[in-house]
C-alpha cells in the first residue's frame, strides 16, 4: 500500500473509533489496537512530515463536546500524555530527561486509571464547577453530574480564592457488573467496559441518572492553587489529600530501574484497585523541572504513560461448560488450568458460540492461548495443535437447554443456539421484566431492579406467581425499598394487569419473533387463547402480519409442555385469554390515523390501542393515505403536511367523541 494511502486510512480509522470513543462511548477496536494503529500514523507522519495535517488524530488532545451541554473552558490545557509500550522506549524517555536536566531527576509513578478526565474548580472553598477534558482546551461543564459524586468533597477545610484539580471519574468493577447485570435483565444493551458505563453516565442530561450509576472519582493533579506553592508534585498530591480529596496511590523514585520495577508491579497489582488501570504514568517530582521542559504541541515533555499491551499465556482446556444467560443463550465456557493474566487468576474463559469453537477447533484436552480481551473478559484466542492429545473429538454445543431440558434454537442469523423453554430458571429474571414491561403487561413499579429481588428473595419462581404476592404481602415489606405505600400500588398494578387484552399476554410471553404488532394480530384473528393454542401453523400463516418463521416459532412456544404449564397457571389466575381487538371490519377498518401534538387527554399508546381494537391503523407519518390527523398542542410540521395534503384534522374532543361512537356502535 502507497504511504499516502495508509496515512489516510489509518487516520479514517482512528478518527471514526474517536468518534464513537469520545462522543458516544462505543469504541469499535481495543486501546491496544488503537495504540499500535496510532504508532504506525506517528511514524509514517515523521518520515513524512509534508503529509501532516491539523485534523490528524497526531495533532489533537480529544474530541467533540456533546450538545445539550454548556461548555468549559480550561485556563491551561489538559494534555494527553505520550505513550511508551516496551521497557526500551521508557528507559529512552528517562535517559532523555537525564540528558536534558543534566542530573538523574525524581519521578512520581503511578496507576493510569481508565475512565473520563475531568477539571473540578473550587472558590473559597467551596466546588462551584467542573467539566470533562474535551479536546484539552474546551470540554463539557457536567457539573450538577460531577455533584452526584460522592467522593468529591462539597467544601474543603482551606478556603483558598481558587483552586482546580484534575482527576479521572470512573466506575468500579462491582456498581458495573450491577448495572450489567440489571440491564441483562432488561433486555437492554450491555455496556462493553466500565470505562465506557463511565463517561456515559457522566454525560447524561439528567443527574438523576447519573446519580444511580454511583460514580467514583480519583484525583491525579493539582492545576491551580491561588495563594500555594509546592516544590514537588508529591507535596502537592499530599496537600489535596489533607483537604479530603480521593488521591492516586504514588511512588517517589529515581533512577530507570526502579521506576520500570514499579510499573511492573502496578500491573501485577492491577486487580487491587478499585478502579480499572492500563498502565502506569511516570511524571517528574519537582515541579520546576517540568516548568524547564515545557511540552510540545501536544504532549508535556515531563511525563508518559507506559500502556500495558494485552498478557497472553498458555493454558489447557480441561472441560467445557454450558451457561444459558438471561435471555436463554446458550454461552459455552472453558474450564481452564489456572494461569496469572492482567494481575488476575484466570481459570475460565468464553467460548462465544459454536462458530467459534469449530473455526478454531477447540476441544477438550487442548493446550491454548489465552487473553484478556479489552482487559476484563479472558477469551482463547488459539490452538497449539502440536500438542493436542490423542483420541480428543469435536465439540458441539447440546441440543437441549442444560438447565430446564427444554429444546434449543438457531437464532435466525444462524449464530447464538437459544433454550426455547418457556419456564427456564436461567431466563427467569429476564422473561419477568419482559412480562412486565409496558408493551407486555404493563405493570407498573416492577422493574428490572424490583423484579431481582423477588426472585433472589424466593417469591416468584415463573411469571404466574406474580399474581399470587398478595398472600406474600408482608414479606414484600420487608425488601429493599419496598414500604408499605409502594407494596400496595404494586399488588394493585399486578391486580390490574388480568384484565389486559390477549395481545398483551401474547407479547409478555416472550414468543421468538412476536412483538407487539404480532400479538396485536394474532390475538384479532384467533380472539381466544384456546384458539391459537390449536391452531396449525398454516392458519397462523394466514394471519396477516405473521410469516412463516414467525408462525414456526410460535407453534414450538405453544406445543412445549413448560407453556403449557404457564399459560394453564395465568388463566387459573384470572389472567384475561380473549381478545377485544378486531382482525377485519370495524368502525375503523380501512381508516388510518396520525397523531401529532402534545395529548392532554390521552396517553399516546393508549390512543393508538383504541384505535387498533376497531380495525384502524396509527402511524407515524402523514400521506395521500392518511385518512385523519388528530393534533394536540404544539402540533409541527405534521399538521402542515395535513393541510397541504387536504387530510381532516380532528382536536382531541373531536377525536374523543369518534372513539367513543365507534365503541358503542
Amino acid at each position: 500500500m502507497d504511504y499516502r494511502e495508509e496515512i489516510r486510512t489509518l487516520r479514517e480509522k482512528l478518527n471514526e473509533n474517536s468518534r464513537l470513543y469520545y462522543e458516544l462511548d462505543a469504541p469499535i477496536m481495543s486501546d491496544y489496537e488503537y495504540d499500535q494503529l496510532y504508532r504506525r500514523l506517528e511514524d509514517l507522519e515523521a518520515a513524512h512530515p509534508e503529509e501532516v495535517t491539523p485534523d490528524s488524530p497526531t495533532q489533537r488532545i480529544g474530541d467533540k463536546i456533546l450538545k445539550g451541554f454548556g461548555t468549559y473552558e480550561h485556563e491551561k490545557p489538559l494534555e494527553s500524555l505520550q505513550d511508551v509500550f516496551n521497557a526500551e522506549e521508557l528507559s529512552e524517555f528517562c535517559g532523555r530527561l537525564e540528558r536534558e536536566l543534566g542530573e538523574t531527576p525524581e519521578y512520581s509513578v503511578e496507576p493510569k486509571v481508565d475512565g473520563l478526565s475531568v477539571a473540578l474548580e473550587y472558590r473559597d472553598g467551596v466546588f462551584v464547577r467542573g467539566g470533562t477534558r474535551g479536546d484539552g482546551k474546551t470540554g463539557e461543564d457536567v457539573t450538577e453530574n460531577l455533584k452526584t459524586i460522592r467522593l468529591i468533597p462539597r467544601t474543603l477545610p482551606e478556603k483558598l480564592p481558587r483552586l482546580i484539580v484534575r482527576g479521572e471519574v470512573y466506575m468500579s468493577r462491582a456498581v458495573f457488573e450491577e448495572l450489567n447485570e440489571l440491564r441483562e435483565i432488561g433486555g437492554e444493551k450491555l455496556l462493553a467496559n466500565p470505562r465506557n458505563a463511565a463517561a456515559g453516565a457522566l454525560r447524561q442530561l439528567n443527574p438523576k441518572v447519573a446519580a444511580e450509576r454511583k460514580l467514583d472519582i480519583v484525583i491525579f493533579n493539582l492545576e491551580a492553587a491561588d495563594g500555594k506553592t509546592f516544590e514537588t508534585h508529591a507535596a502537592a498530591l499530599d496537600y489535596l489529600t489533607e483537604q479530603g480529596f480521593p488521591v492516586i496511590p504514588h511512588k517517589t523514585l529515581s533512577g530507570t530501574d526502579a521506576v520500570q520495577a514499579e510499573i511492573d508491579r502496578i500491573n501485577d497489582c492491577r486487580s487491587d484497585y478499585p478502579f480499572d488501570i492500563d498502565g502506569g504514568v511516570l511524571k517528574l517530582n519537582v515541579l520546576s523541572k517540568r516548568g524547564q521542559l515545557g511540552s510540545t504541541a501536544k504532549f508535556p515533555r515531563w511525563a508518559v504513560a507506559f500502556k500495558y499491551p494485552p498478557e497472553k499465556k498458555p493454558s489447557v482446556v480441561k472441560d467445557i461448560v454450558v451457561q444459558v444467560g438471561r435471555t436463554g443463550v446458550l454461552t459455552p465456557k472453558a474450564i481452564l488450568e489456572p494461569v496469572r493474566l492482567a494481575g488476575t487468576t484466570v481459570s475460565a474463559a468464553t467460548l462465544h458460540n459454536q462458530n467459534y469453537i469449530t473455526e478454531k477447533d477447540i476441544r477438550i484436552g487442548d493446550t491454548v492461548t489465552v487473553q484478556k480481551a479489552g482487559e476484563i473478559i479472558p477469551e482463547v484466542l488459539e490452538v497449539d495443535f502440536s500438542k493436542r492429545p490423542e483420541n480428543t473429538t469435536p465439540y458441539h454445543l447440546p441440543e437441549t437447554c442444560p438447565v430446564c431440558g427444554a429444546p434449543v434454537r438457531r437464532d435466525e442469523d444462524g449464530v447464538a443456539l437459544r433454550c426455547t423453554g418457556a419456564e427456564c430458571p436461567a431466563q427467569l429474571l429476564r422473561r419477568l421484566a419482559h412480562f412486565a414491561g409496558r408493551d407486555a403487561m404493563d405493570i407498573d413499579g416492577l422493574g428490572s431492579a424490583v423484579v431481582k429481588q423477588l426472585v433472589e428473595g424466593g417469591l416468584v419462581r415463573n411469571a404466574a406467581d406474580l399474581y399470587d404476592l398478595r398472600n406474600q404481602r408482608d414479606n414484600l415489606i420487608q425488601l429493599e425499598r419496598m414500604g408499605e405505600k409502594s407494596v400496595d400500588n404494586l399488588l394493585d398494578a399486578v391486580d390490574a394487569s388480568k384484565d389486559r387484552d390477549l395481545s398483551k399476554l401474547l407479547c409478555a410471553l416472550g414468543i421468538r419473533q412476536v412483538g407487539e404488532k404480532a400479538a396485536q394480530a394474532l390475538a384479532a384473528h384467533f380472539r381466544t387463547m384456546d384458539a391459537l393454542l390449536s391452531a396449525t401453523e398454516d392458519e397462523l400463516t394466514a394471519v396477516p402480519d405473521v410469516g412463516a418463521v414467525t408462525a414456526k416459532a410460535v407453534t414450538e412456544f405453544l406445543r412445549q409442555p413448560q407453556s403449557a404449564d404457564l399459560i394453564a397457571r395465568l388463566k387459573a389466575a384470572g389472567v384475561r385469554m380473549d381478545s377485544a381487538l378486531q382482525s377485519t371490519g370495524g368502525a375503523f377498518a380501512g381508516k388510518t390515523f396520525v397523531l401529532t401534538g402534545t395529548l392532554s387527554r390521552f396517553d399516546r399508546k393508549t390512543a393508538e390501542s383504541r384505535i387498533k381494537a376497531l380495525g384502524g391503523k396509527a402511524t407515524g407519518s402523514v400521506s395521500k393515505k392518511t385518512t385523519y390527523v388528530v393534533a394536540g398542542e404544539n402540533p409541527g410540521s405534521k399538521l402542515r403536511k395535513a393541510q397541504e395534503l387536504q387530510i381532516p384534522v380532528l382536536n382531541e374532543d373531536a377525536f374523543a367523541d369518534m372513539l367513543e361512537q365507534a365503541e358503542h356502535a
